[in-house]
């Protein structure tokens, strides 16, 4: 799992007057939630904050958030709030994790190399580009990467084929097809078969 790290400080104000002045000065606010504890206002440097979110938003990653006079949290980015128009930061929700505990998450698979079976003619079908994986955060892997290139005519592929992670289980049913290398003619008869209609009486 990609691992970052971000700078914050905490945030006295709120409100719509305040927040405004605060995003006009460069600052965008941000909040951290989870373990149990009250949420934590923040504010940080708008700039970096869109720089570093524009690198790793919507993939699995674990922040270390440097509070100024607070420490650090590890977290994980919740919702982030832009303004439509000008497309802008508005705010930001960090929650935070415990990096010893179990959690469930989504994981893209990366299939490798061109099958033997696609340079004979047949025609690669890909039925499951993600997982579901569960581990401790930081064994989560960034993509579940396998090598097709050995698949001929005929061939599938399954999720039970998938590398084995050490510290990780597989939450997907490890019987879905991942992967299928179908004989050109056999899908050309499946698409041109005419369907059944029932007669008018």
């Amino acid at each position: 799992m990609l691992q970052v790290e971000m700078s914050a400080s905490v945030r006295n104000s709120s409100g719509k007057g305040p927040m405004r002045q605060l995003r006009m000065e460069g600052m965008t606010p941000a909040v951290v939630y989870g373990a149990g504890n009250e949420a934590l206002k923040l504010q940080m440097d708008t700039k970096s904050l869109m720089a570093k979110l524009l690198k790793f938003y919507r993939h699995n990653t674990v922040v270390t958030l440097n509070i100024e006079n607070e420490g650090s949290k590890s977290v994980k980015v919740g919702e982030v709030q832009t303004d439509p128009v000008r497309d802008t930061l508005v705010h930001v929700d960090f929650c935070e994790i415990d990096l010893e505990k179990e959690h469930s998450y989504t994981v893209p698979v990366v299939y490798e190399g061109i099958p033997k079976g696609v340079d004979l003619g047949g025609i690669l079908e890909i039925s499951c580009t993600k997982v579901v994986l569960r581990g401790k955060p930081l064994d989560i892997p960034d993509t579940v990467t396998i090598d097709i290139r050995g698949l001929a005519i005929g061939a599938e592929l399954k999720c039970d084929a998938f590398p084995a992670i050490e510290n990780v289980t597989m939450v997907t049913n490890p019987k879905t097809i991942a992967v299928t290398i179908v004989k050109p003619l056999a899908k050309a008869a499946t698409e041109d078969a005419p369907k059944d209609k029932k007669k008018k009486k």
